[in-house]
């Protein structure tokens, strides 16, 4: 009923407005419109409903949500009135939006089968991939976990990296007391900031690079940002640790030493399959101008293929002993296929009217990026401020190809919305999706995690210094 109320109210009032703004010079002078030029500011209000439904639900009706079910209830109620909008274009070409309407939804529809093949073929090989042992929970250990998770984001995602080291890095401190800010900087370094460098790394970029950004552009125009301000992480988080581990007793200090066990993989397998997957990106990439399925099938079947074969060749031993379940991948699939369809207004609104908000320099991007990553999802907030820059620069034509934001005077400005994204996903459990993964499994061993609330207090002591650093010298 109010999927159906929202609908119509996408039908009724821009033709009120157009008719009013028209004067009876008739469809005409319509046809030509864009669909951001066409559509109200409010038809955001399913986008906006989804991603802070996103960010509340769970605290106040925290059961219910939890259902996979009724995650994917709360995404197509909210994406439904668009998805309708969308389609009556298409078929009667409405105002003359047929051709805008349905290569969004195209778009739409093709974005979200790459981005589900490759995050759900990475959680599923990742989660094939049991790294045993436990080592004496030092500093020097914990910082080396960090580092090493930080550049192993980049190969494996996020949310690979995540599922991979989380539980033996949970294990190693288990003999320890003083460790509330060990899992908090693993999701600022490992969950987030770490795969800034590819695509792969992190679900925004990727979604940037299924939109036309070379995959190596990250790369080359992120390292010397990123690998300062990994450095300055891990120093920071080397000191904090140091001091952590001098609290600790002696009746602690002789548990942790006497219960080693050298770490050791199983399911080597998977880091074959692992490397199917990145040679399937690079390899099978689609022309973003041409919305064409045959593209995308071929690639998403072959990471489908692979995730396949994973489960076929891993045993199941190894995933039971890795805590492997299917929910936190499915909460991704339920939410985005929402997500997708929701935010084809919002996208196109800010490219027709993205000048008028006066954000253009790269720093503002970047905070603006940032601030909303923090507290809604990294990904779509990518896609929204990318739509509001292409709408200023007169080389981009379309959002669905941001090439030309790569290149010449606006590269910056893609660069900062880039860096706002990854970076700043690790301001709230809700930035981005491995950091609910690694809270649940962090309090799962028995650590006692902060509440939303007191994580985002952290992230903002332990992150704005580092982020402002990055904006005085790289950004202004």
């Amino acid at each position: 009923m109010l999927a159906r109320a929202l609908t119509s109210l996408f039908l009724l009032v821009p033709s009120l407005a157009w008719a009013s703004e028209d004067g009876g010079h008739g469809a005409e002078a319509v046809h030509h419109m864009t669909l951001g030029e066409f559509l109200p500011l409010w038809s955001v209000v399913p986008f906006a409903g989804l991603l802070l439904s996103i960010a509340l639900v769970p605290m106040v009706a925290g059961h219910w949500w939890h259902h996979n079910r009724n995650q994917l209830l709360v995404a197509v109620g909210w994406a439904a009135p668009v998805a309708a909008f969308l389609v009556y274009c298409t078929v009667t070409d409405f105002h003359g939006l047929g051709h805008d309407a349905s290569h969004g939804l195209k778009h739409a529809i093709a974005e979200y089968l790459g981005f589900i093949a490759l995050l759900g073929s990475l959680y599923v090989i990742s989660g094939g991939i049991l790294l045993r042992g436990d080592l004496e929970g030092t500093p020097t250990t914990n910082t080396t976990f960090l580092a090493i998770g930080a550049v192993l984001a980049n190969v494996i995602g996020t949310t690979g990296a995540s599922m991979l080291l989380i539980r033996p890095l949970l294990r190693t401190n288990s003999q320890r007391e003083h460790v509330w800010h060990i899992p908090i900087f693993f999701i600022f370094l490992v969950s987030n900031i770490g795969g800034a460098l590819t695509p792969i790394g992190d679900p925004p970029l990727f979604l940037g690079y299924l939109r036309g950004i070379d995959f190596f552009w990250t790369l080359y125009n992120l390292w010397y940002i990123w690998l300062p301000t990994v450095g300055l992480l891990l120093v920071m988080f080397f000191a904090l640790d140091s001091m952590m581990f001098r609290k600790e007793d002696k009746a602690h200090r002789i548990a942790d030493e006497q219960i080693i066990e050298p770490l050791g993989f199983e399911g080597q397998v998977n880091f074959l399959l692992l490397g199917g997957v990145i040679v399937a990106v690079l390899a099978l990439n689609p022309n973003p101008e041409v919305v064409d399925f045959r593209h995308y099938y071929a690639r998403e079947a072959v990471m489908f293929g692979l995730a396949g074969a994973s489960m076929v060749l891993t045993s199941q031993s190894i995933r039971t002993r890795n805590g492997f379940t299917w929910d936190p991948i499915l909460e991704v699939a339920a939410l985005f296929v929402g997500i997708f369809v929701a935010m084809i207004p919002a996208t196109a609104l800010l490219q027709a009217n993205g000048d008028a908000l006066g954000v253009t320099e790269p720093w503002q991007y970047f905070w603006a990026t940032g601030g909303l990553s923090a507290f809604l999802d990294n990904a779509p907030t990518y896609v929204t401020f990318a739509a509001m820059a292409c709408g200023t620069d007169p080389t981009c034509m379309t959002a669905e190809n941001l090439a030309p934001l790569s290149v010449g005077e606006f590269s910056p400005v893609l660069q900062a919305i880039s860096l706002g994204a990854v970076f700043c996903g690790a301001g709230s459990y809700i930035g981005n999706g491995p950091n609910f993964m690694v809270r649940a499994i962090a309090e799962q061993s028995g650590y006692k995690m902060p509440s939303f609330f007191g994580y985002s207090g952290y992230a903002a002591v332990f992150l704005i210094p580092p982020f402002i650093l990055v904006t005085v010298i790289w950004l202004i």
